[in-house]
């Protein structure tokens, strides 16, 4: 399957952002927090790569029903390395790709309304060898473990 601007999919060991999220990507994940909260959710993604940066538009539906959209700007700054930003992350952060996995931090607010729950991610994203991409990532708040997330990327 081709993708669009002509991309093929990343096969594993070839890992890059543009590669695999460029066009249509769905995902299937969950938030679980140490105080008891558990969210299943599903994204439908839409990425577009402009040769220089890949902006991934990503549709939330929560199982209560609730909806999101939040948008990353990746800017591809060396062959394995990506800045990247999205409206409720504090500052930008730094994607480093070794292989097939992808590592990258950062500082979100999980309520932005008021600023209140503000957490660090820790992600890693690793591009399987059926396709699929696996993103665990664990939530800090004060340097302590407070949650985890687990979200795995289909491409359509």
């Amino acid at each position: 399957m081709t993708l669009l601007l002509g991309l093929a999919p990343a096969a594993a060991g070839d890992f890059t952002l543009e590669g695999y999220f460029a066009g249509k990507t769905s995902a299937v994940g969950s938030f679980s927090a140490i105080n008891g909260v558990k969210r299943k959710f599903t994204v439908d993604l839409m990425g577009k790569w402009n040769g220089k940066t890949l902006t991934l538009v990503e549709d939330f539906a929560y199982d209560n029903g609730e909806r999101d959209r939040k948008t990353w700007r990746f800017e591809k700054v060396a062959r394995d390395k990506y800045r990247g930003t999205r409206e409720d992350v504090i500052g930008e952060t730094l994607v480093t790709i070794s292989g097939n996995t992808a590592r990258f931090s950062y500082v979100a607010d999980l309520d932005a309304s008021n600023k209140s729950n503000r957490v660090r991610f820790y992600d890693t994203m690793r591009l399987q060898d059926d396709g699929t991409v696996l993103n665990k990532a664990l939530v800090t708040k004060f340097g302590l473990p407070v949650a985890l997330t687990r979200v795995e990327f289909h491409r359509r």
